[in-house]
């Protein structure tokens, strides 16, 4: 009977050998592993400085588009003054 058990081991080691993780498998396999959580860190990062930027940018644009706004209406009334300057200057010319 032992030796039909050896026999068994013998032929198992042969058809699926036991494969055993040596030092430089671990080792590769975590450094492996760290470079691809250093490269999602840094993904995430260069995600959340473009988000802030954005945010920035869409905070400029809002103030730009005010300040347009606000010069058009300034333009506005330096015209309207002008134009009554220009109709009260005609009118004391006449007198």
């Amino acid at each position: 009977m032992k030796d039909k058990e050896e026999l068994l081991e013998a032929i198992d080691d042969v058809i699926a050998p036991k494969k055993r993780l040596d030092l430089r498998y671990l080792l590769s396999t975590y450094l492996i592993m760290a470079f691809v959580v250093a490269l999602a860190f840094f993904k995430i990062y260069i995600h959340q400085q473009i988000y802030y930027e954005s945010r920035h940018i869409a905070k400029l644009r809002a103030e730009r588009d005010l300040l347009k706004e606000e010069n058009r209406v300034i333009k506005s009334s330096v015209e309207a003054i002008r134009f009554k300057n220009q109709i009260s200057d005609t009118i004391f010319d006449e007198e």
